[in-house]
């Protein structure tokens, strides 16, 4: 364990001063840090005794079936005590922070004081429409910093002319919107969070939103015609950069697109103050090269920006994640230009917040506990993980350690390097293009020792994993006031997809030589490594989750007990471990700002993913670990269906289209609804089945769980409901799983189609051969 960790364990707050002057941040800890260790210690000798308790059962296991329904239970058990242990990361030392923009005023002042270089990356116009990265753009554009000071720099990966004319509608509207923003002092600095919000207009306001609907118009027709004509072209500026989309251009196959749209030292808004940078670009691209997805663009705009402005300070966001808050950069700076931390601070993450979630958040879009309850917890040890979005980055952090600087092929990309040329000089867009080159990184040390790191589809996660192993710390800033905004999946599929890629992303980075669960713990520490660890197996979950959706119920159905009765000391245990992990988890989630209904909806949606993205996300890693298929990177949509969005805000799950992962979702649900019926049927008949509570309790607990999937198969008539393509499907594996699980309890003494009673007559015999340990057959 860290220094800081130890020193923040502490009950007072820490302050820090730069230079004589005021406070620039504190921080303190927790009030339940102490509870959570006392509980900790308390849980963790239950779960000693549950594994006891396991391989008690495994060793007088009487047959092969009983057997292997035991280490099936101990194996998924073992595998929710390894998350419980690495979630205590995150117990031990949560801490919260405050910050104090206003003492930057005497800093700023000077000439030194850092510039800001923004990457904001899009993929695919259709999927991301160009409107909304836009406005995202012009949010971080207006923040409330020197304008000549910021650089927006706009990856484009699908390449798109469409994407590029948005952005050229968009330079001419900035010149308008920056100087109103702070003249009026506007908070909501993205035009369309602005303008959906209730304020009573003025006439200037209503010219600028007039002025902001006529690009909207343009940039959306524009899209839906699928090219720029030449109606739309009004300069040979223009049409100069649209004569790049030749006949050959492809979004997979083409050179690289770098245009300065705005230069800060000749563009002036209509006040007649300078405008920020703002640069398109889209890194070449041909088949036969890779590409690195994400992680390959934001190195492309690494060197590009390097070699044209070179910030110190680097701020990533994703397409969709608009300023909330025109004094974020200022919040950040208050770490960022401390410099009692600054030449060992990589980032200073902010939490990715959400826009537009329903009431109560059915498809649990807010992440709460991966964005805000655990890095806090990080936060408190050595720092949170990089979270791809809402992240300031010291430039220096990706060339080395903080000792050692790894110096790149060329000066002009050293984090040092001093831009003493125009951005829109020759030399300069000559070199830009040629570090946008495919072809350029070969041979380098780009994506492996310098840059966003390659080899795995979460690049953010990957990248602060092995930032923090060379030696960098982190931070993480949580105003009241949320920093950014973004959108989430509105229907099941896209939710579901993405964390799938997640998943598969996670799997790669834990079977990797950078495993957290060794290189990590070796590196960072046991608390470090095991906080790391839970996010990178983040898709064995699946274990657990599968195997209680569906043993206990096909036991049930055959009348086979497999947990103690409620008779027995055993069972308290059980009722415990559950209760305390349920109870801990709403306590952890209400005191951060959630409500019990988005408790439970999360907790939900936990079992959902268990079954599905978990399932298929761990089965197509290992496809791919053995060579027999290759995952690749999707994006998700960001476009809004009327339809959809208004099932959405009404609490609607959405399905609407057939998927593998829905077929395993219902199959759960069907098999859990049989057997709680004819397990209900039975006590109805009087029969005794205190041996089978533990198993109707969860088969009943994942039916209330399962309500949204009924409703979706059999009470619903709209687009959203459940197809019928996958019901069939899933009913009929659902049979052949449970004639299958049928056949295999038959050696247990269980009759077929039906409930049978358990025989409880002892033979002398057979106790007598018990006691001397030996199998009954």
């Amino acid at each position: 364990m860290g220094a800081r960790a130890r020193q923040q364990g502490g009950s007072a707050i820490q302050a820090t001063s730069t230079g004589g002057h005021p406070s620039l941040h504190t921080v303190k800890p927790l009030g339940r840090t102490l509870f959570n260790r006392v509980f900790a210690a308390i849980y963790a000798l239950s779960i000693l005794a549950l594994l006891f308790y396991h391989a008690k059962t495994l060793f007088y296991s009487p047959a092969l079936v009983s057997f292997s329904v035991t280490l099936a239970l101990l194996i998924s058990d073992l595998v929710l005590a390894f998350f419980w242990v690495s979630t205590q990361t995150f117990r031990m030392f949560p801490v919260c922070r405050k910050q104090f923009p206003e003492n930057l005023k005497k800093i700023m002042e000077r000439s030194d004081f850092p510039a800001l270089d923004v990457f904001i990356c899009t993929a695919d116009p259709y999927k991301e429409p160009p409107i909304s990265v836009v406005n995202t753009a012009l949010s971080v554009m207006a923040y409330d910093y020197p304008t000549e000071k910021i650089s927006v720099y706009v990856s484009d990966d699908g390449g798109s002319a469409l994407t590029l004319f948005a952005f050229m509608e968009a330079a001419k509207f900035a010149t308008h919107w920056l100087p109103f923003c702070k003249k009026n002092n506007i908070l909501e600095r993205s035009p369309e969070a602005y303008f959906e919000s209730n304020h009573s207009f003025t006439s200037e306001a209503v010219n600028i939103k007039i002025i902001y609907e006529s690009m909207k118009v343009k940039v959306e027709r524009v899209l839906e015609r699928g090219e720029v004509d030449d109606e739309n072209i009004t300069s040979g500026q223009e049409r100069e950069a649209f004569n790049k989309w030749a006949d050959s251009f492809t979004r997979q196959d083409h050179p690289a697109v770098i245009q300065v749209l705005l230069d800060a030292s000749k563009d002036r808004d209509i006040a007649g103050y300078s405008m920020p940078n703002l640069i398109y670009v889209s890194r070449e691209k041909n088949k036969a090269s890779p590409h690195h997805f994400k992680a390959g663009a934001l190195n492309a705009l690494l060197r590009v920006s390097s070699n044209m402005t070179n910030a110190p300070i680097i701020l990533t966001l994703d397409c969709d994640f608009c300023s909330n808050d025109p004094q974020t950069l200022l919040r950040a700076m208050c770490y960022l230009c401390d410099p009692a931390i600054r030449s060992t601070l990589a980032y200073v993450q902010f939490p990715q917040i959400y826009r537009g979630i329903n009431k109560n958040d059915i498809y649990c879009g807010e992440f709460k506990r991966l964005f805000v309850i655990n890095t806090m917890g990080m936060d408190g040890v050595e720092g949170p993980n990089y979270v791809g979005t809402g992240c300031f980055f010291h430039r220096r952090s990706f060339f080395g350690s903080p000792s050692s600087l790894i110096s790149p092929e060329i000066p002009e990309l050293s984090p040092d390097h001093v831009v003493d040329k125009p951005i829109q000089s020759q030399s300069v867009l000559a070199l830009a293009h040629q570090v946008a080159d495919c072809n350029y990184e070969n041979q380098t040390d780009w994506g492996s020792k310098i840059g966003f790191r390659y080899g795995s589809l979460v690049e953010d996660y990957y990248t602060g994993f092995r930032l923090q192993c060379e030696g960098w710390k982190s931070i993480l800033c949580n105003p009241e006031r949320p920093a950014f905004f973004g959108h989430v999946p509105i229907n099941l599929a896209d939710a579901l997809n993405q964390q799938k890629r997640w998943s598969i992303g996670l799997l790669e980075v834990a079977f990797s030589k950078h495993s957290p669960a060794t290189f990590g713990v070796r590196s960072k520490g046991i608390l470090m490594g095991l906080g790391y660890a839970q996010l990178a197996f983040w898709a064995i979950w699946s274990i657990p989750i599968t195997t209680y959706a569906f043993l206990p119920q096909l036991a049930l159905l055959n009348q086979v007990s497999i947990f103690p009765k409620v008779s027995e000391s055993w069972f308290f245990l059980y009722a415990f471990l559950f209760l305390g992990a349920y109870g801990q988890d709403c306590l952890d989630f209400v005191l951060a700002g959630g409500s019990v209904q988005r408790w439970w909806n999360d907790q939900r949606f936990w079992h959902i993913r268990g079954v599905t993205c978990y399932l298929f996300g761990s089965i197509e890693f290992f496809l791919k670990f053995l060579g027999i298929s290759a995952s690749g990177f999707t994006v998700t949509s960001k476009a809004v269906d009327a339809e959809q969005s208004k099932r959405y805000e009404q609490g609607i799950f959405e399905f609407g289209v057939h998927s593998p992962m829905f077929v395993t979702l219902t199959m759960a649900a069907i098999i859990n609804l049989i057997s709680f019926s004819q397990g209900l049927g039975e006590v109805f008949r009087g029969n005794d089945l205190e041996g089978l509570f533990m198993q109707m309790f969860i088969s009943g607990f994942a039916v209330v769980n399962c309500w949204p999937i009924y409703e979706a198969i059999a009470l619903r008539n709209d687009n959203g409901k459940m197809p019928i393509k996958t019901t069939i499907m899933a009913t009929l594996l659902a049979g052949a799983l449970y004639m299958a699980a049928s056949f295999i309890f038959k050696p247990l003494g269980i009759s077929n189609g039906g409930f049978a009673v358990t025989n409880e007559v002892v033979d002398d015999e057979q106790g007598k051969r018990y006691d001397q340990g030996n199998f009954e057959f």
